[in-house]
């Protein structure tokens, strides 16, 4: 059975308030479709590395996880993201800064 998907403005506001509850710091850095926008989250740890990371689909389950998707420098990763813009300029961009890479995703309520 396929997931239900929420439109991404309203999945983009409620994962920034339940950072904001986890005194996680994050920020919109690019506003995307309101509607059916992918998102990609930065987490920069503060020491000149991040990390990227997006929904991608699992055949097999049919549902939408989470995963890494790149891992570097903050350049590195502002490039990556740079790229993926200029292909879909609807994708949400946020990020997070986390010293120890904690990003709330996966955890249950978030999927």
């Amino acid at each position: 059975m396929a997931e239900a998907r929420l439109a991404s403005g309203v999945w983009v506001s409620a994962y920034l308030a339940r950072l904001g509850l986890a005194n996680i710091p994050a920020y919109v850095v690019a506003h995307g479709d309101d509607t059916a926008g992918a998102v990609l989250v930065k987490c920069a740890r503060l020491d000149g590395s991040a990390q990227l990371y997006a929904r991608e689909w699992d055949f097999e389950t049919d549902i939408r996880s989470w995963q890494t998707v790149a891992d570097g420098s903050e350049a590195e990763i502002d490039e990556a993201i740079r790229r993926q813009r200029g292909f879909d300029p609807d994708i949400w961009v946020i990020e997070i800064e986390s010293r120890d890479g904690r990003t709330l995703l996966g955890e249950e309520g978030l999927g």
